[in-house]
C-alpha cells in the first residue's frame, strides 16, 4: 500500500507540473495576443 500511495505521489507531482505550464502557456498567449501601444498601427 505505501508502493502505491508513493506511486500516486509522484504522478500527482508530475500532474500540478503539467497544470503550471499549461497555465503559463496560456498566459504567454494571452499577452501575445494582447493589442501592445507601443505596436505602431498601420491605417
Amino acid at each position: 500500500m505505501a508502493k502505491q500511495l508513493q506511486e500516486l505521489q509522484k504522478e500527482n507531482s508530475r500532474l500540478k507540473k503539467l497544470m503550471a505550464d499549461q497555465a503559463l502557456d496560456m498566459l504567454i498567449l494571452k499577452e501575445a495576443a494582447r493589442p501592445h501601444a507601443c505596436v505602431p498601427q498601420i491605417n
